[in-house]
């Protein structure tokens, strides 16, 4: 059965229906393919996918890599748990960002599975940043073009789980950063995408964080506008697979008293360009 491709919001993001991620044909991989381009970040119901059928889908999809400060389950170290317990008030990656630009090669994409759900609350939002680029006046694109900005692991503290920060107490921690183009073009797509972000962008290369921080500041506002944003309510069984080089996302942490748990696999991108 051909896949059902259903839209739901005008910016970006797609349900994708009628499909068994277990037993996917080369047919029904492209055309999974095809609206992930297309929709920026698609959306799965109805899959109790066992670590092992997930990690059979993530390798249709790319290649499968280990997260920088979480270890994985067992047996599956690119498998990371995602998880906020009943007594916890903060959330994993709390914040408006894309994964880890503080790496040379950033992410393709990250694929998260939710396993537990609360009764209420725990959605995520995504944002496009082609929208949020293409909306820009055509002076603030050509100047944005010609800039560079650091991204540090450093600015990230909300996005960090409890054993993140449990182990730099511990004086363990590491600190990445990278620098990257604040225009990056979309290497399978051609489009451009805004590529800075609240949680990891720190400044402008060549200009102090002061100097940054009132241009900054406009980026960091204009890129989640809810015009160009979405919002997803999960089920268990549910699968969100994000495109890490044109979108944003936000976990809502608005479900305290509840516990939330999702499995997530983050696959392997190339340097912005």
């Amino acid at each position: 059965m051909k896949p059902e491709v259903r839209r739901i919001a005008g910016a970006l993001g797609a349900e994708i229906l009628g499909v068994d991620l277990t037993q996917l044909s080369s047919e029904t991989v492209a055309a999974i393919r095809r609206a992930f381009l297309e929709h920026q970040v698609i959306f799965f119901h109805d899959q109790p996918l066992t670590p092992a059928q997930f990690m059979g889908f993530a390798r249709h999809m790319g290649r499968p890599i280990e997260y920088p400060f979480v270890k994985g389950i067992e047996g599956f170290p690119e498998i990371i748990e995602v998880k906020k317990l009943e007594h916890e008030r903060q959330n994993f990656g709390g914040i408006w960002h894309s994964d880890t630009t503080y790496l040379e090669e950033p992410p393709m994409g990250s694929m998260l599975l939710a396993r537990e759900v609360p009764p209420y609350g725990g959605d995520t939002e995504f944002a496009s940043q082609y929208l949020a680029y293409e909306t820009l006046s055509a002076g603030m694109q050509r100047l944005l073009e010609g800039l560079t900005a650091v991204n540090a692991s450093a600015k990230a503290d909300v996005t960090r789980t409890r054993e993140d920060r449990v182990k730099e107490k511990g004086g363990g921690g590491r600190v990445y950063a990278a620098e990257h183009r604040v225009v990056r073009t979309h290497p399978e797509t051609g489009r451009k995408a805004l590529y800075v972000n609240i949680a990891h962008t720190v400044r402008f290369s060549g200009m102090t964080e002061e100097e940054s921080a009132p241009l900054l500041a406009f980026l960091f506002r204009h890129q989640v506008k809810p015009e160009f944003t979405c919002r997803f309510k999960w089920r268990a069984g549910s699968l969100a697979f994000w495109d890490n080089r044109c979108t944003q996302h936000n976990p809502v942490n608005d479900y305290h008293g509840h516990r939330r748990v999702m499995h997530r696999i983050t696959l392997a991108g190339d340097r912005p360009r």
